[in-house]
């Protein structure tokens, strides 16, 4: 998704969440991207499916977790309905399945609740900004059930044209080898000395470079290209 001129803000925007608490958190951290109206919150299922019918949004914050079922049938939906629709799951801790089934069904990016509001702010910044947010707890899990290379495949040079895609340069690998170790954008600005925007902005040309939309994504398509080695 992006926005369709600087500093507008895409409405309206569906909360997805159940427990008044969290609903109230999210609100508030809305509240301090801009959002001062045009928010929707359901907690159920059922309650989304209605605010969906009723006027489709355009960012969605769900919880995959509700109390009549689960958020992936809503996600499913909602990316049916529109295909830039941003997508951000805010849930708990939850299981491989259900995380790979929530990016597998459509959604734009993964964070965990019990991070603080700045983190959650800062994924929500970046779905807005067309970018595919990946909690770095759940970017390491998954990553560490990626399959080893083959031995003796033989990894090419780096910095040369690859088969099946351009080449990383050198800042590109550097911060995609950081990515893979599970940081943050703003933990990767704090390591290679650049603004958090720079970061963003690295990340999404690798993106387009490899042909991926996540940080998991990206990790695994650099190892079998030998880019990371």
């Amino acid at each position: 998704m992006r926005l369709p001129e600087e500093g507008a803000l895409p409405v309206p925007v569906l909360v997805v969440e159940d427990e008044p608490l969290l609903q109230r958190r999210i609100k508030a951290i809305l509240g301090s991207l801009g959002y001062t109206d045009s928010l929707v919150f359901a907690g159920s299922l059922a309650q989304a499916r209605a605010c969906l019918a009723a006027q489709p949004p355009r960012l969605a914050l769900v919880d995959v977790q509700l109390p009549d079922g689960s958020g992936l049938e809503l996600i499913r939906e909602i990316r049916a309905g529109d295909a830039d629709v941003g997508i951000l799951v805010v849930s708990a801790w939850g299981t491989h399945e259900s995380i790979l089934g929530a990016l597998r069904a459509g959604a734009t990016g993964y964070v965990l609740k019990e991070r603080d509001d700045v983190e959650v702010s800062l994924s929500i910044r970046s779905v807005l900004r067309g970018g595919a947010p990946i909690d770095p707890f759940i970017a390491r899990q998954l990553l560490r059930e990626l399959p080893e290379a083959a031995p003796g495949a033989g990894a090419p040079d780096a910095g040369t044209q690859q088969e099946g895609g351009p080449a990383l340069d050198g800042r590109e690998r550097q911060i995609l080898r950081l990515v893979g170790d599970g940081l943050s954008n703003r933990e990767i600005a704090e390591q290679v000395l650049l603004s958090r925007g720079m970061v963003e902005g690295v990340i999404r040309a690798i993106y387009r470079k490899l042909a991926v939309s996540t940080r998991v994504g990206a990790v695994r398509t650099a190892q079998a290209r030998g880019l990371l080695d």
